[in-house]
């Protein structure tokens, strides 16, 4: 269906003005599950033939997809289900991507208009349900609002703070029939995604910046999300900047960058959480000061005024006090800044910063008898040469992914930042994949959180997507055993994973190839063998339970206050 077509302006049934309505937008591919309440637009698929579908095991799967789809490329993922469980089974996902700020649009099918409030078969009321966790949400009662809706919906999910936006369906809507128009321009009164740059705000924090003699710059993943990683180099570069990135700001300042010091936090490096703690600037860059970077916010960069960019200006001095705001997008922020930067004098502060990096490096105890994490995450980054796009889940693979495999460009980490989400990691992959065909994509993930979407190992299969799938697995639930340990004395409750499947098998029930590793050789011999692999694998690497994240900054701690590992 050529662009000419999808413009006519016939009298069409919704679903079909759905259709081409997704089409207009640029939509390539979407990700979803079937059911009755939105069985029009299925058929619309299946007539059309232009618009790829993934049907996913699990609409959580689908969402997930979605997910990883946008984060990987910066466009707008597309999510469709139906009505009832279908939509309610997407709640988490759609958290995951808000809190995140992840640009999706989410299409949710529902019961006629006539039954709506009677409790009808898959009823639910899913735009209440995700108020909080969506951007914007839309109940389109008229067929004639279709069109616009779409249009508007993928302009505020792309634009200012990115997010997911929900546009729920009823089935009748969807029947009836009405002439296609499409928007040419979006009248949105109460919206604005793209304010003016305030530029004595800007003026301001440069004067501070010349005065600083111990200037940082934390970068979020509010850099990704601009595109300005760019401009982030050259401010740097400019400057004379040390720069930490949080833990979703990986790859947007270059790992091998010499004015990079590391990931602050919970689990950031020691080199990184002191020189916030040292700074007597420190300028976040699209970054929210969530509570497991600045750890104890009383004693968070004690000694530092704090300037926070940022293009959400709800987010400025709403977890920590704001000497300079500046709000704006940060791309123009940077390019407004970036000719009236001047380097600054910060040789001894970068010496210092050097001289916490040698003196205390990420370190672990490695083992030839026995496998252990951290190294299983070297050997990715090794063979790989650090050009992979990694998807993790959640749990303490998660952070020595973060630790020990550098990340070097924007988009090549993705993750579930802010909520946590356990069973994220391989459906992200599958999306990320599937948006970037010839880029190796690797889904890391714990044996706890890979068996909340095993299923999906099918879309794998079945479309030969060639995601390559890294469970590490040490049979326990393993950041809640090191909080255990840590915190509770060591009464581990509940957390034994001994009862797993036989991760090759399960892979190989689903047509994936599957291998396993137990020590270094085997562990070389598999992975060489999986990157040979033109299609799915899943390798399974046997680790020691007892193994645990270091560094870590107990809970009511300061950044400064880590625990540095178990031979501190």
């Amino acid at each position: 269906m050529n662009e000419s077509h999808l413009l006519s302006q016939d009298r069409i049934p919704g679903s079909e003005i759905l259709l081409r309505s997704l089409l207009l937008e640029g939509v390539e591919c979407i990700f979803g599950y079937p059911g009755g309440s939105i069985l029009n637009f299925y058929d619309e698929i299946y007539k059309n033939n232009e618009l790829r579908h993934y049907l996913a095991r699990h609409e959580q799967g689908a969402i997930h997809a979605a997910d990883g789809y946008a984060r990987s490329t910066g466009k707008v993922g597309v999510c469709v289900v139906t009505s009832g469980p279908g939509a309610t089974n997407l709640i988490t996902g759609i958290a995951t991507a808000h809190i995140d700020s992840v640009p999706l649009v989410i299409i949710t099918g529902n019961v006629p208009l006539s039954m709506i409030g009677t409790d009808a078969f898959q009823e639910a009321d899913i735009v209440g349900m995700t108020m909080p966790v969506t951007k914007h949400s839309y109940f389109v009662r008229d067929v004639n609002d279709i069109a616009r809706t779409i249009r508007e919906a993928f302009y505020i999910a792309n634009t200012g703070r990115k997010g997911p936006v929900l546009v729920d369906i009823p089935k009748d809507v969807t029947v009836k029939e009405a002439i296609f128009v499409w928007p040419q321009t979006i009248h949105l009164p109460g919206y604005r995604a793209k304010s003016e740059i305030i530029k004595e705000q800007i003026d301001a924090l440069l004067v501070a910046l010349k005065k600083a003699k111990r200037p940082v710059l934390l970068a979020g993943a509010g850099v990704i999300h601009a595109d300005a990683s760019n401009e982030l180099v050259e401010l740097a570069e400019k400057s004379g900047i040390p720069v930490v990135t949080t833990f979703l700001g990986l790859g947007g300042f270059p790992s091998q960058h010499p004015h990079w010091v590391g990931m602050p936090g919970m689990h950031g490096s020691y080199a990184a959480n002191m020189a916030i703690q040292q700074a007597d600037l420190l300028i976040a860059v699209g970054a929210r000061f969530d509570d497991r970077l600045t750890m104890n916010a009383a004693k968070f960069a004690p000694n530092a005024e704090i300037a926070h960019i940022d293009v959400d200006k709800a987010e400025i001095g709403k977890n920590i006090a704001t000497t300079y705001p500046v709000i704006g997008d940060i791309k123009h922020v940077l390019n407004y800044a970036l000719p009236k930067v001047t380097l600054s004098s910060t040789d001894n502060w970068l010496q210092t910063i050097a001289a916490w990096k040698a003196s205390h490096p990420l370190r672990y105890v490695d083992s030839d008898e026995i496998l252990k994490p951290q190294w299983v995450i070297e050997l990715l980054h090794r063979t790989t040469k650090g050009e992979a796009i990694i998807t993790t889940d959640v749990g303490q693979h998660q952070f020595w992914t973060a630790q020990y495999y550098p990340f070097t460009r924007p988009r090549s980490l993705i993750s579930s930042g802010g909520m946590g989400t356990m069973g994220f990691g391989l459906p992200s992959a599958i999306g990320a994949q599937i948006a970037n065909p010839d880029t190796l994509v690797i889904s890391i993930n714990g044996d706890g959180g890979i068996q909340m979407s095993s299923h999906e190992l099918a879309v794998c299969a079945i479309h030969h997507i060639p995601v390559k799938v890294v469970v590490i697995n040490n049979e326990v639930l393993g950041m809640v055993r090191q909080l255990q340990e840590v915190a509770f004395e060591e009464r581990y409750s509940e957390i034994d994973l001994s009862g797993s499947p036989d991760f090759v098998k399960l892979a190989e029930a689903y047509g994936v190839k599957g291998l396993r590793a137990t020590n270094k050789e085997e562990a070389e011999q598999a992975w060489q063998e999986a990157l040979a692999i033109d299609g799915p694998v899943l390798v399974e690497f046997v680790v020691p339970s007892s193994e645990n994240v270091y560094p870590v900054v107990p809970g009511g701690k300061a950044l400064h206050e880590m625990m540095l590992g178990d031979d501190e």
